[in-house]
């Protein structure tokens, strides 16, 4: 059989599987020229190393960070998965983790209800009190608060008496209490009439008063007393007339002091003159400031 063009079957053929190597197949290569190409990717990747950013320069390798755009289009699979192994590359030391995956716990769902309260604790021991602070401003001003009740009145205290002798006396003994038979005035009784003494039942500062009349050719001589003790003297001497002698003092007092008068008879008749018509002799006694005072 012979094809139009002058040209033998099996001649076809082998034009044919030529062109389909040309079309389909890499150029014919020598091993020099695979040599070649090899050394040449090795300067350029050791080139690139250099200039990249993402050279470590302590081991002059590249550092690979885990990108979306790397692993879009490749199957998912979460490493923390039970039973599956974290890819090799997760595992170098000199890889960075970035991403990990950190478990949240939403805590409002965990929280229970509110219980009761419970019973109250005995209180603490008390601490030490500490520095008085600053005086703090003047508060706002209230309102006049109402009337209070009536409270109750001063009771002002008082003690007075005066009272008087008619009748005259002779000094029969060495001591000798002086009676009073008139009484002027005696302010809740505190002059006994029967013993001639003045009882204090308001302590306090008082002032006394002693008024006599003189015989004549006779001695006076009386002492006014406080308790047991002479506080002061009245004397006169005899004379051919008669005068009216007097002394005055003050005496502070506490209560159930007394206060009277007494005649001393000495070498000389001691006597005081009066009559039953007129008032000769006088004892008096008044408050002026009680104790409670101050």
């Amino acid at each position: 059989m012979t094809v139009r063009g002058g040209q033998p079957p099996s001649a076809l053929c082998a034009w044919v599987v030529l062109l389909l190597l040309v079309v389909s197949g890499e150029p014919y290569r020598t091993p020099y020229d695979q040599e070649q190409d090899q050394n040449r990717d090795r300067d350029s990747e050791t080139t690139n190393l250099r200039t990249d950013p993402r050279t470590d320069p302590r081991t002059n390798t590249r550092v690979y960070h885990r990108d979306v755009s790397e692993v879009r289009g490749k199957d998912c699979r979460r490493c923390c998965d039970p039973g599956e192994q974290p890819p090799h590359h997760y595992s170098n030391p000199h890889y960075p983790q970035q991403y990990q995956a950190v478990p949240q716990i939403n805590i409002t769902i965990l929280k229970g209800e509110k219980g009761d309260s419970g019973q109250r604790g005995p209180y603490g021991k008390s601490g030490k009190s500490g520095q008085s602070g600053p005086r703090g401003p003047n508060g706002i001003r209230g309102t006049k608060g109402s009337i209070g009740t009536p409270g109750e009145p001063c009771k002002a205290q008082y003690a007075a008496f005066s009272v008087g002798r008619k009748k005259a006396i002779h000094s029969n003994d060495y001591y000798q209490t002086l009676v009073f038979d008139t009484e002027l005035v005696n302010l809740y009784g505190h002059f006994n009439m029967f013993t001639g003494k003045f009882y204090c039942y308001v302590p306090g500062v008082y002032y006394f008063s002693l008024n006599v009349h003189t015989w004549n050719q006779k001695e006076t001589y009386v002492h006014v007393m406080h308790n047991e003790r002479e506080v002061v003297i009245l004397y006169a001497q005899p004379s051919d007339r008669s005068i009216m002698q007097s002394q005055s003092l003050m005496l502070e007092l506490e209560r159930e002091d007394q206060v009277w008068v007494r005649l001393f008879k000495g070498e000389r008749e001691n006597a005081i003159f009066s009559d039953d018509f007129d008032t000769y002799v006088t004892f008096n006694g008044h408050l002026i400031k009680p104790k409670s005072e101050g």
